[in-house]
């Protein structure tokens, strides 16, 4: 197996066009993901998202991406033909979205939906796809797969959504997988089945996981490394078992604004935003 990284990025800049002037989402990001799980974190508003659309080619007609360099493995992911890009997108990296609910489909039923996602990308016939289908419901951890397939999304809860996203995501058997937010509208105990489902898939698998957050202490525990990011840039990189013992400024304001049942404090305090932070950091820092 191919130890090198699956993605590598340099000097990712993603800006926007908009009536009021233009606005630079991403500035300067640079970063590898192996196969790993690498966790990005950061306020709404930090580059998280639009980093993940950007390796994907799913900016709008009015933005703009640069890099000095974006590959997947030596596949130039800035200069890629369309075509090629179709052809990456699913069988070789898949994004699970933040809301099952807006993702899937109102009008076609759940097996249809992850049945296209095999066939697309396959030379399979129906009864293949029908049988990969339930397959992957079932490594999902649905118990039902077979009403789950005949049923409609609008019929399925947050966290059976979810598992649906990850099942379509995951079953053209991509090498990375970005999600984003993928569990921040459900509950505790869901969120750990759905947390527990990827961190299974990415150990069979060897694949790489990027995954977006707002969550600090759930990337703590469940990535190996984690990109923190503010005003579009990386503030910095460091392994997650080192999240709480860190020295950046923005870094530690974060972490001091968690809630907590330990501590006696009547209100959380509030993060104090050094204006150095936003300065031009160039590609990324680690």
């Amino acid at each position: 197996m191919d130890d090198g990284p699956l993605l590598t990025i340099e000097d990712l800049r993603v800006r926007y066009r908009t009536p009021k002037g233009v606005v630079d989402a991403v500035r300067g990001v640079s970063f590898t993901l192996g196969r790993e799980r690498l966790g990005i974190v950061g306020e709404s508003g930090s580059g998280k998202t639009q980093t993940g659309r950007a390796i994907l080619g799913l900016i709008p007609r009015n933005g703009e991406v640069r890099a000095r360099r974006m590959a997947f493995r030596d596949v130039d992911l800035l200069n890629a033909s369309e075509r090629t890009m179709r052809r990456i997108r699913g069988d070789h990296i898949s994004m699970v979205m933040q809301d099952p609910k807006y993702s899937l489909n109102p009008v076609i039923t759940v097996g249809k939906q992850i049945e296209e996602a095999f066939l697309v990308h396959t030379r399979a016939g129906r009864r293949e796809a029908r049988e990969r289908t339930l397959e992957m419901l079932a490594a999902v951890r649905i118990r039902n797969p077979e009403r789950v397939y005949r049923a409609w999304p609008h019929e399925m809860s947050g966290g059976m959504g979810q598992r649906i996203m990850i099942a379509m995501m995951m079953i053209p058997n991509p090498e990375v997988i970005i999600a984003d937010e993928p569990t921040s509208a459900l509950d505790v105990t869901v969120r750990m089945q759905v947390l527990a489902i990827l961190d299974d898939m990415v150990g069979e698998r060897g694949m790489g996981l990027m995954m977006i957050s707002h969550d600090l202490n759930l990337v703590a525990s469940f990535c190996d490394r984690v990109i923190i990011m503010y005003g579009g840039q990386i503030m910095e990189t460091l392994d997650a078992r080192d999240l709480g013992r860190s020295s950046h400024g923005y870094t530690r304001g974060l972490m001091r604004c968690l809630p907590g049942i330990d501590r006696d404090a009547e209100t959380l305090p509030v993060l104090q935003r050094d204006p150095a932070w936003l300065a031009e950091q160039g590609p990324g820092r680690d």
